[in-house]
């Protein structure tokens, strides 16, 4: 189960650094690639639960919701992979 946790944990930072990577990249324009409204697009379904949860928030802050979602994601999946750990061995 350890193996299973950390293999998770290792693909959901890889695919949330990503995401994150291909935000900056798409917003400057970095790269020689044009900048749009869809760079963050990749961000939406890592971080699913939480955006649509803080839907209501203000415009100002509705880009650092989408940007930190899943990052709250990954930290609810290392104390879930924390807590089994502690109840499996």
């Amino acid at each position: 189960m350890q193996t299973f946790c950390t293999i998770a944990i290792a693909v959901f930072a890889t695919a949330y650094l990503i995401a994150l990577g291909l935000l900056v990249i798409g917003t400057f324009g970095l790269f020689g690639s044009p900048s749009g409204p869809l760079a963050g697009i990749f961000l939406v379904p890592l971080g699913v639960p939480w955006i649509y949860m803080f839907d209501g928030v203000s415009e100002n802050l509705k880009p650092w919701v989408g940007i930190l979602a899943p990052g709250l994601n990954l930290a609810l999946l290392w104390l879930i992979c924390r807590m089994l750990r502690r109840f499996v061995t």
